[in-house]
């Protein structure tokens, strides 16, 4: 199943097991499960602590779990972990075998002390660049606690299962039988859904924290960029983020990273975290603004989280990003994660075999179509304008493929659904205002990104496009308040370019600091 390369990787990490484990693979007659054994077998003959046992009685067949001898860890693959998901077998097996996980004692210990019975199971794809953080969450999650059970499903492998599910983005969590959440999750994000006194624990830690002397909000290129300049500089620097590297997370490809060949969005934002975490500054992740409110004269600004707590700063970094634009139309958020989606490689998969629409004609949208058509019977392409706006190169190959059908110059209206799921997709021809409807059981939006302004709005000057108005400096309508990224009026939303106005944004709250007689601490 490994190749030589692979095998040597895994062979090597595995001289870090302390512990013997055992692998208990549940298997049937099928190609599937011929493969896992295979695996299995080659995993067992690289380490003398590993016992592999084939009696297993799952009702998924194939699947095998992961058990510490002596205990009673429930971590079970109802998968072959390959893709995406073979780090998520290395660390598995790893801390299985008793090698520590790069984890905070504080977050194990949270696991540790849960109480009650926690049945997680989780649908991903090999193919999703978004699932192995959420898995390796959940495997982490199983390792520390006898109390929390933990599968984690193919849903390639196991498409009848997801279809009686209703299952339709990745990765999705149920717990205890019921739906949890949908989309990549930290194992922090996890334990926040299920530990009822987190939220408030937060707040109360927040609250205490001193005045910072330039407040970072946001995680993504920009707001690290931001702060690594800032902790430069020796001041008291705070980051506050709802997740570490923001949009990048949820890119496949960068290839325009200059100095970089090429990388991903998870590998980009991993390195993002890990760089800040190499000065002093004080990252509260998992917290969302819900609020600025300025400094008065020689006074402090004040950021309000959602979860009550108030940061106090003497400047304040903007640097929130964006999110995916919307179509905003009936139907949409109805049949959000149940047919409608945003991220083709991670649910692409679940539409295996079945006509899917993709909504927009930019770079964006036209690859998105094309990654498709390669899963799916057939791709329809909605684009608003005349003429598609992606890159003469994309749209020769998208024009190649037999199975994609373009339609240009048209208005989706609708998303039509059956109460469960996506069945179908209205739209209008708008030179002849004909109506028309399509059948389908997916539609992937590609319009386009909102910034994230809300919380400011009436505090900050925005533009009509939500976007925070910045001049060459970075700095807002707001003495004090600087903006970086995705999130402001700069033109051409890239990394490369985010992560230069974050460094602009920090040198000029620093000169402000100076100027202002705030000196840092």
């Amino acid at each position: 199943m490994l190749d030589q390369e692979l095998a040597t990787q895994l062979k090597a990490y595995l001289e870090r097991v302390t512990q013997p484990f055992e692998l208990v693979a549940s298997l049937d007659d099928s190609q599937s499960s011929a493969e896992l054994r295979g695996l299995l077998e080659q995993i067992q003959g690289m380490s003398d602590k590993i016992t592999l046992r084939t009696d297993g009685n799952d009702a998924r067949k194939p699947s095998f779990t992961l058990q510490r001898l002596g205990t009673s860890t429930q971590l079970r693959f109802a998968a072959i972990p390959l893709g995406h998901e073979f780090t998520s077998l290395v660390l598995a097996l790893l801390w299985t075998g008793g090698h520590p996980p790069k984890v905070e004692e504080d977050t194990l210990q949270q696991i540790r002390n849960l109480q009650g019975d926690y049945n997680f199971e989780c649908y991903m794809s090999l193919s999703c660049h978004s699932c192995p953080e959420t898995v390796q969450s959940l495997s982490l999650m199983a390792i520390q606690n006898p109390n929390i059970k933990v599968t984690i499903i193919d849903g390639a492998l196991y498409q009848k299962e997801v279809e009686e599910r209703q299952v339709m983005g990745v990765p999705t969590v149920y717990l205890n039988g019921d739906m949890l959440a949908n989309g990549r999750m930290t194992v922090e994000e996890l334990l926040a859904k299920v530990d009822s006194g987190a939220a408030a624990r937060d707040a109360e830690k927040l609250n205490a924290k001193e005045a910072f002397d330039v407040l970072v909000v946001g995680g993504g290129p920009a707001g690290a960029a931001a702060a690594i300049y800032a902790a430069r500089k020796g001041i008291r620097t705070g980051v506050v983020a709802e997740r570490f590297g923001g949009q990048v997370m949820d890119t496949l490809a960068i290839e325009n990273f200059i100095s970089v060949k090429a990388t991903d969005g998870p590998k980009l934002g991993a390195a993002l975290e890990e760089h800040v975490k190499d000065y002093d500054v004080d990252i509260m992740a998992l917290q969302r603004a819900s609020s600025l409110k300025p400094a008065t004269e020689g006074g402090l600004a004040e950021v309000t989280l959602e979860n009550g707590a108030v940061l106090k700063a003497k400047s304040v970094i903007l640097a929130t990003g964006a999110r995916w634009r919307e179509m905003n139309i009936p139907g949409e958020a109805q049949y959000k994660t149940k047919g409608v989606a945003f991220c083709p490689h991670c649910d692409g998969p679940l539409f295996k075999g079945k006509k899917v629409a993709v909504i927009g004609g930019g770079n964006s949208g036209v690859e998105a179509a094309i990654d498709l058509a390669g899963v799916v019977e057939h791709v329809t392409l909605f684009e608003f304008m005349p003429e598609l706006k992606a890159d003469s190169v994309l749209q020769k190959k998208l024009h190649s493929l037999p199975n994609v059908t373009v339609l240009k110059n048209v208005q989706t209206t609708e998303v039509v659904g059956d109460g469960q799921k996506v069945s179908a997709l209205r739209y209008k021809d708008r030179a002849t205002e004909e109506a028309h409807e399509l059948e389908l059981a997916g539609i992937f939006v590609q319009i386009g990104l909102l910034p994230n302004t809300d919380f400011v709005k009436g505090t900050v000057e925005l533009n009509r496009m939500g976007e925070i108005v910045v001049d060459a400096r970075g700095a807002t309508s707001v003495p004090g308040v600087f903006a970086a990224g995705d999130c402001t009026t700069v033109p051409y939303k890239q990394i490369i370019i985010a992560m230069g106005e974050g460094a602009k944004a920090s040198l000029s709250a620093f000169d402000h600091l100076i100027r202002s007689g705030a000196p840092a601490h």
